[in-house]
């Protein structure tokens, strides 16, 4: 029971519960929204009509869209498997992961799920549901406009799973180049009596601050005139960095490590030094202790900072439409280029379908990862 005198007044009460209401909507909205557009003709898509948007007459009079049945048992389908995301999903990966690979079980988890949620929805659910329908006579009419013909226009006419491909690359690196420095780095100084470690960490403050135009500027002549420094150590065989993901890799690498740094340190001055001289009288090394003793209680930590990194290589637009070309692009700027050309209204949908592809990897992240996340953040990271 709340005392008495520490309950908030109702009118408080019913503030705070309509501003977290409309912040609510105002979040979702717009990803709902482009989510209803992305499976709409283009007449649908981009109807004056609320209604029309919402119940696609066009896409049903062209043969495609989703009956009564379909939206029931699929949509309940659906949630059982965000459902298991949250309950299942997270005891699985703890028993069936080896210790001290709780990490890649969890990776592998992720991957795991995504391929299950897509075969389910994209293959199993139409493979039963059509038959069904079918079968059903009027029962089994389309009562909303529904297709699949963007998401299929994109990924596989325009090959946009090849971006999807350089988007984990650029990623994969960012996040274990970031974290592998940036444990080692705030281990360091949050242990470190010295005042150079404030400086440093300083140093990194500024450095983080600095617009990311200005590190493009710095590293593009370098990546533009690689192949002829690199020529006298290779010869004919000398790689052009410019163009390739490892350019990317570096420029968001720099961009990224202060930020880690600097969070990380915040998770290492949360845990007590007495496990470091415990672990130290029992015989371990310094590095012993900090791989043994230091990073499993700092796990949340290393996942909530590593979705930070995640989201940086993940979402980047400036660093990768700069230094990448055409064959090595990411998601992101792919995106943009639907509309460097002249579009038509299906060019803009099949843009609209490939801007909601890029978040579900995103959503799946946060559901497998939730408990970790909100552990770290709850543990004082973003004090630092």
């Amino acid at each position: 029971m709340t005392a008495k005198t520490l309950r908030q007044p109702l009118p408080l009460r019913l503030a705070s519960a309509g501003f977290l209401a409309f912040w609510c909507l105002l979040a979702i909205f717009p990803i709902a929204w482009i989510a209803i557009m992305s499976v709409k003709s283009p007449v649908d898509a981009f109807s004056g009509s609320f209604s029309e948007v919402l119940t696609g007459p066009a896409t049903r009079a062209g043969g495609a869209g989703l009956s009564g049945i379909d939206l029931v048992l699929g949509g309940a389908v659906i949630l059982l498997l965000i459902r298991w995301a949250f309950t299942g999903l997270p005891g699985l990966v703890r028993r069936r992961t080896p210790a001290g690979l709780l990490a890649l079980g969890w990776l592998l988890g992720g991957l795991g799920y995504a391929v299950l949620f897509g075969a389910v929805v994209f293959w199993l659910l139409p493979t039963v549901l059509g038959p069904l329908d079918a079968a059903l006579g009027p029962l089994g009419a389309p009562v909303i406009g529904a297709t699949f013909d963007h998401y299929y226009a994109v990924w596989v006419e325009n090959a946009f799973y090849r971006n999807f491909i350089n988007s984990l690359i650029v990623t994969a690196g960012v996040v274990t180049i970031s974290l592998t420095v940036g444990t080692l780095a705030g281990y360091a100084l949050a242990r470190s009596p010295s005042n150079l470690a404030f400086w440093l960490l300083i140093a990194a403050l500024i450095f983080r601050a600095l617009p990311h135009s200005v590190l493009v500027a710095g590293y593009l002549p370098v990546f533009i005139n690689s192949r002829d420094w690199l020529a006298p150590i290779f010869g004919e065989a000398a790689p052009t960095l410019y163009g390739q993901p490892y350019a990317v890799i570096a420029v968001l690498v720099a961009i990224n490590q202060p930020f880690t740094i600097w969070m990380l340190r915040s998770f290492f001055q949360n845990i007590p030094t007495e496990l470091d001289e415990a672990a130290r009288v029992d015989g371990c090394t310094h590095f012993q202790a900090f791989r043994q003793v230091i990073m499993p209680v700092m796990w949340p930590g290393v996942i909530t900072t590593g979705l930070f990194s995640f989201l940086l290589g993940y979402n980047d637009f400036l660093v990768t439409s700069l230094l990448l070309d055409a064959q090595n692009q990411t998601m992101v700027p792919a995106i943009a280029s639907y509309f460097n050309r002249e579009t038509t209204t299906t060019d803009q949908v099949e843009a609209i379908a490939a801007a909601v592809s890029i978040t579900a990897p995103l959503f799946v992240l946060v559901m497998v990862f939730q408990r970790q996340i909100v552990s770290g953040l709850t543990a004082g990271a973003v004090k630092g």
